[in-house]
């Protein structure tokens, strides 16, 4: 199911896309007889260099047909490109950064396609591991339904509620889309603050949450977002945005003027089936304790409750690192296996290239 060409647009085009204020990026196109076979970017990101203080490169809009000889001339010529920018390893595929598309598809490609979820056909895998890439990290993704019996699953025990007893200096937010908007910045600070330091964590610019809210602020509802308050200071949110490819599934990436009309009337009524948690994060301020624990609980429990207001039948919750067991807990209490796979590669830069 292609995506739309607006959507691409925003993500790829150097005006619309507020990664190209601190990154380099170059994009590569691979071509037989005339068509089109496949096509790789290379970014080295300025905020991701002085994040990790290492030179890392990274490569992603990886699409190709799944061909040796396709696969391995695009992601030498991303390879040369990085080592010509001084790299010294290059890591992808991400498109076209952190806080993009993520990860080759390993496993989930008969899943129904979810937004800022990349797809990618299986034998990609075996053609970008003999290229000599090794993983980085997984990203699980859990596909939760939205069934009744999920009030029994008892995600948060029943005696702790926001604002009585033992969390009684515990407050869950309900803001409308105008404070969603002018919350923006608040939300980047917890974002931020949440993930500093984990695998692959480039921290989101101002510029790019702006950018975040505007692409958004048409699909967005104030169910959409959790903010979680302790002692009146934020220490917890959650953001789950409806799943675009509900609305487009008999419309063409170039929609024609009946189809943007059919478009538009899907957007105002809401008419989504499913959603996506793109960001989730505690505060470093409660993590290690009790209650930093449950924090996450409190969040994904208050979006459950929040079903009754919004028509989804299930929500995916990802991106997760296969090394964060204390989510992995958490969420297979609810969903046991991950329904999508992506998968991280890494590979040291060949400075022997011509």
């Amino acid at each position: 199911m292609p995506p739309l060409d607006m959507e691409q647009n925003d993500l790829l085009d150097p005006k619309r896309n507020g990664i190209f204020r601190h990154a380099s990026v170059r994009y590569f196109m691979a071509w037989r007889n005339g068509v089109a076979v496949g096509r790789i970017s290379a970014v080295v990101d300025g905020k991701a260099l002085e994040a990790w203080d290492e030179k890392i490169g990274w490569f992603g809009a990886f699409d190709a047909l799944p061909e040796k000889s396709i696969v391995n001339a695009l992601l030498d010529a991303a390879e040369l490109w990085l080592s010509d920018q001084g790299m010294a390893r290059m890591r992808g595929p991400v498109t076209l950064g952190y806080h993009g598309e993520s990860g080759l598809m390993i496993e989930g490609q008969t899943e129904a396609p979810m937004i800022g979820t990349p797809w990618h056909p299986p034998e990609l895998q075996s053609l970008i591991e003999a290229h000599g890439f090794e993983t980085g990290r997984d990203l699980l993704t859990f596909k939760l339904d939205l069934t009744d019996d999920l009030d029994d699953k008892h995600i948060v025990p029943g005696a702790l509620k926001p604002g009585q007893g033992k969390l009684g200096d515990v407050t869950v937010s309900h803001l409308s889309k105008k404070q969603i908007t002018a919350q923006g910045e608040v939300l980047r600070s917890l974002y931020n603050d949440a993930w500093a330091g984990t695998y692959n964590f480039v921290p989101l610019q101002s510029y790019e949450m702006t950018g975040l809210i505007e692409q958004l602020k048409l699909v967005l509802r104030p169910e959409h977002y959790v903010q979680i308050d302790h002692a009146g200071e934020p220490a917890a949110m959650a953001l789950m945005v409806p799943n675009i490819f509900d609305i487009v599934r008999d419309i063409d990436g170039a929609p024609s003027p009946l189809n943007w009309a059919k478009l538009g009337v899907r957007l105002l009524s809401h008419r989504f089936e499913s959603a996506r948690v793109i960001l989730l994060g505690v505060s470093h301020k409660v993590r290690g304790t009790l209650l930093g624990a449950l924090m996450p609980s409190l969040a994904i429990d208050e979006l459950i409750r929040r079903r009754a207001t919004l028509p989804y039948k299930s929500v995916e919750l990802g991106w997760i690192l296969d090394t964060n067991t204390p989510m992995l807990n958490l969420v297979k209490r609810l969903v046991p296996e991950p329904n999508k796979i992506h998968r991280i590669y890494e590979k040291e830069i060949d400075q022997t290239t011509p």
